[in-house]
């Protein structure tokens, strides 16, 4: 019994000292510390890529001969911006920091588009049956937009040996919506990196 006692025992701390083992260490940093795990894109390369274009976008001379032309705050609805890379990279993270910094800017509007969109049109349409006449939402109210945002992230990649460099390279882009006129457009690639991989040993 004594014996049985004492496997079981051991078992049990095998186990415990298993999953204390397997328990990963968490500790917090501050946001703005660049940090560089697996050389694939993270968040750090996200804050340099929006400042370079949220800064060239606002400082536009374009955007601001615009302005006066049309005597009032242009409007624009953010369209497809694609992951022409070759790894996964969320680009919406992208178009939601440039959208913000330029509404606060002031220089130009946003409209919705998309699923969120759809989702509001559906709500306005649900008013006409459902919502009392003087608090329904007015159909064909919308704000046209006069511009689209959209852009692609795509990556260069170089191997020898254990040695790789990933250069990635940011475009956005402002397209009148009437004309297919670029009326503003620059590119980021100030992001690259090597990373070189431990060599097997014999």
């Amino acid at each position: 019994m004594k014996k049985i006692t004492g496997i079981v025992g051991a078992v049990l701390l095998l186990l415990l000292i298993s999953s204390c083992a397997s328990t990963p260490k968490v500790s917090r940093i501050d946001a703005s510390t660049q940090t560089d795990l697996s050389g694939y894109w993270n968040d750090t390369d996200i804050r340099i890529v929006c400042r370079t274009l949220i800064d060239s976008c606002l400082n536009s001379a374009r955007i601001d001969q615009v302005r006066r032309d049309k005597k009032r705050t242009p409007t624009v609805i953010i369209g497809r911006f694609r992951n022409d890379s070759s790894e996964h990279i969320d680009t919406e993270i992208i178009t939601i920091n440039m959208r913000n910094a330029i509404i606060n800017n002031g220089k130009l509007e946003f409209v919705t588009s998309g699923d969120t969109r759809d989702d509001i049109r559906a709500e306005r349409q649900d008013q006409q049956s459902n919502a009392s006449e003087d608090t329904a939402a007015s159909l064909a109210k919308e704000i046209g937009a006069d511009f689209m945002l959209t852009g692609s992230v795509k990556t260069i990649v170089d191997r020898a040996g254990n040695q790789t460099a990933r250069t990635y390279l940011v475009t956005a882009e402002l397209t009148d919506i009437e004309t297919n006129r670029i009326i503003w457009s620059d590119q980021n690639s100030e992001i690259k990196k090597i990373i070189v991989q431990p060599k097997n040993k014999l």
